[in-house]
């Protein structure tokens, strides 16, 4: 088969969306990197497995291997509503399975108070690639009938985030999203971009400065890992510090800095 034919990159889609952690995936992601891997290595067996190396690092590192989203669904479903203390621990549980949710929990209660303190309270959100991330919406400095919208490219779980938002009682709307292809373009007081730039650069070098450009926030929450998923630092602050500095430069936001043990966050405002 000619690696450049449609049916070389169907039958690489497919097989690569019949792994059950794939399959989770917006078509368009999946789509996009199985046509790249394949015009770059040419042949099928390395173009799979580089396809497959990449939609790891983008979103398959950042998740236990299996989430039983209906399971979780039917838990929230058995919260009372006049019960906030019970909504809190049902979250602190479930942002367990994500390792980068898990890894704030130790300085939730204070990471988003800590961060927002000068433009609380807020009245919108747009939470990118948000991962379990809404769940801590608890611990956020949100005002009342605050909006808040959230995408990411897993699907069963953007299904589980608009039952959390019903269960909350928030005005929450999540949705699919590739961001390699599409920015949203909702106007928020407050976008959230949480350790989710280094993954985006796995896509598209170019990516993390146009969507800093175009996101129509008059804030922007943005935090990079300064540990790896197994504890070590690994040089990562230093990495990323000077890599946030490339990405700042001739841009016009005046940026507030906070650190967190596993955590460097900026505030970008316009």
């Amino acid at each position: 088969m000619n690696p450049s034919s449609p049916d070389a990159l169907d039958k690489l889609i497919q097989a690569i969306c019949g792994s059950a952690k794939y399959s989770q995936l917006a078509p368009s992601l999946v789509a996009r990197v199985a046509a790249e891997e394949l015009e770059k290595r040419g042949e099928y067996k390395a173009a799979l497995k580089a396809a497959r190396t990449r939609l790891h690092q983008v979103t398959g590192a950042f998740l236990a291997p299996e989430i039983n989203y209906a399971k979780w669904s039917d838990i929230l479903k058995s919260i009372p509503p006049e019960n906030p203390e019970e909504l809190q621990a049902f979250c602190r549980r479930m942002m367990r399975l994500h390792n980068s949710t898990a890894e704030r929990l130790p300085y939730v209660d204070h990471f988003f108070q800590t961060c927002l303190a000068d433009i609380a309270p807020i009245n919108s959100i747009l939470d990118l690639a948000c991962g379990l991330n809404p769940l801590a919406l608890p611990w956020m400095p949100l005002a009342p009938g605050c909006t808040y919208l959230a995408c990411d490219v897993i699907l069963p779980m953007l299904s589980f985030l608009n039952h959390f938002f019903r269960a909350a009682s928030a005005q929450g709307e999540a949705f699919p999203c590739d961001l390699s292809s599409e920015i949203p373009r909702q106007e928020v007081q407050l976008a959230i971009l949480l350790k989710t730039l280094p993954c985006l650069d796995q896509l598209d070098k170019s990516l993390s400065a146009r969507l800093l450009s175009q996101i129509r926030a008059e804030h922007i929450l943005v935090s990079y890992p300064s540990k790896s998923l197994g504890g070590r630092e690994k040089g990562m602050r230093q990495t990323y510090s000077q890599q946030f500095a490339r990405l700042m430069e001739g841009a016009r936001f005046h940026v507030r800095e906070f650190n967190f043990p596993t955590e460097m966050v900026f505030l970008l405002s316009r």
